[in-house]
């Protein structure tokens, strides 16, 4: 074995990934995925192959570079990604041809749900690719006991006095073409169904909890126990994550930044996913720790993360000690597997809050490479290292940085405003004991305004329903005022 091949393969993980092979030359001569890269990778090395074909790859390769995924699904994808982007000459098994299938939701006034392996721009709403023909087939059997759209390929015009199809007497459809639902009321149902099959659980299920409020209010008892056994069943059903980034067709210029930050940072596997770390506040009030993902060099929304500060008291300045409360909340969540693992965290500051990052992760027993990217200087402070590392400011491994770093710096400071914008919106009034939004919301309407208030008597205030003469000068008390 290759000298260079033996010291890779001893830097090698147990988890889930791809691995790219490289010629003398440097060209991608097979692209392979695993659920655990080591072993997958090493079996190449360990064996004499019978096949004419492994022998001469393997006497071919150069280099092997990996990328780590969180999941063996992710590496599929990825893995069907780089082969069509660099189609090497060794992989027969995955031709140009195969495609994964996406859900599509129809262009029409009343949509239909359909699977299918082409996207074409026709209007229509693609979810995935799926990698898993089960994982689609419960969604779908999902969708069609709790969620259920039309199935006919015919174009919808309402009509009351059009008895409604079989699928409807059956519950799987709701009737659309008899005049049943209104489109907007589809729409409803249509939304639901996208919620599904983008995994996104909860906000479905906190959709489906107000309809179920509401028709138990209503004492639709029938109705209320439909959507409880919907929330159960959706809960239930567990789907891998993935993650809108993989669902971008790859940049090859990305790719070669992306090579570049991991040689020039000593990885032991390509950033394939990138986390970064701000702290926002006002003179130590409503401090946020916030948490940006990047995957393949692009946002990853769905993935940011915010957490209010709780180590500090209100008005207390501590940017080291926020983000160590952040880096171990974030990662404390990685560890009980319900945030994704990225290859590299990045931390918007210098050296002080790179050595309060890394205790956070000392702590929890995670292994994670960091850095820490000054904003003025643009420098890069590595663990251990008393040398910062110093790029030209037209590199463009640090520009991608960069990048990052101004993206959570963007995050942190809407996430800040935010909270600080609901603060000021808040009445006083609710502060007071006893006082909630919406009995501070029948004051404001029956006087105005908190000032005005403030000059009315105890008895005054007792006009306002529920307020008794201890209440009322309770709430004269907390605005300040003198009452007779």
């Amino acid at each position: 074995m290759k000298e260079k091949i033996s010291a890779i393969l001893k830097t090698l993980p147990e988890r889930p990934g791809v691995y790219l092979m490289r010629d003398s030359q440097g060209n991608v001569i097979y692209v392979g995925k695993a659920k655990k890269l080591k072993r997958r990778v090493s079996s190449y090395f360990r064996h004499s192959h019978s096949s004419p074909r492994l022998r001469k790859l393997v006497e071919l390769i150069e280099d092997i570079s990996t990328i780590r995924t969180e999941t063996e699904a992710e590496a599929l994808i990825v893995e069907a990604k780089l082969i069509r982007h660099y189609s090497p000459f060794f992989n027969v098994e995955l031709k140009m041809s195969d495609k994964y299938p996406y859900v599509k939701i129809t262009d029409e006034d009343f949509p239909r749900i359909e699977i299918t392996r082409h996207k074409f721009n026709d209007g229509a709403l693609y979810l995935g690719p799926f990698v898993d023909a089960g994982n689609i087939r419960n969604l779908m059997r999902l969708t069609e006991r709790y969620f259920p759209l039309r199935v006919c390929r015919s174009k919808i015009i309402p009509d009351n006095h059009k008895r409604p199809c079989v699928e409807y007497n059956l519950g799987h459809s709701m009737g659309a073409c008899a005049g049943l639902c209104s489109q907007s009321e589809y729409r409803e149902r249509v939304a639901d169904v996208i919620l599904l099959f983008e995994g996104k659980q909860p906000e479905l299920v906190e959709r489906i909890r107000k309809r179920m409020d509401m028709a138990a209010k209503k004492l639709e008892f029938e109705k209320a126990a439909r959507y409880r056994d919907t929330i159960r069943a959706v809960w239930r059903l567990s789907r891998q994550k993935i993650s809108s980034a993989l669902q971008e067709d790859l940049d090859n210029e990305t790719w070669k930044v992306l090579n570049r930050i991991q040689n020039l940072l000593g990885l032991d596997v390509l950033p394939f996913r990138i986390d970064a770390f701000d702290i926002s506040h006002t003179h130590g009030h409503d401090t946020y720790g916030c948490c940006v993902v990047f995957e393949q060099g692009r946002p990853s929304p769905n993935l940011y993360r915010r957490f209010k500060i709780r180590s500090l008291k209100d008005g207390e300045i501590n940017d080291f000690a926020s983000i160590y409360e952040t880096v171990k909340r974030r990662y404390s969540h990685v560890l009980d597997n319900s945030e994704p693992s990225p290859q590299l965290a990045l931390i918007d500051g210098g050296a002080g809050q790179l050595e309060y990052a890394e205790m956070a992760l000392k702590e929890l027993g995670f292994n994670l490479p960091l850095i820490a990217l000054a904003e003025r200087e643009e420098i890069i402070f590595l663990p251990d290292n008393p040398e910062p590392l110093r790029l030209g400011r037209d590199d463009e491994a640090l520009q991608m940085l960069q990048r990052i770093r101004d993206e959570v710096h963007r995050y942190a400071i809407t996430t800040h405003r935010n909270a600080r914008d609901k603060h000021l919106r808040r009445s006083r009034l609710e502060d007071i004991e006893g006082i909630g939004k919406k009995k501070a919301a029948e004051l404001l309407l029956k006087f105005g305004s908190v000032k005005k208030i403030s000059e009315l008597t105890v008895k005054d205030l007792q006009e306002v329903n529920g307020i008794g003469p201890v209440m009322a000068a309770k709430i004269l008390e907390a605005v300040n005022v003198n009452h007779n």
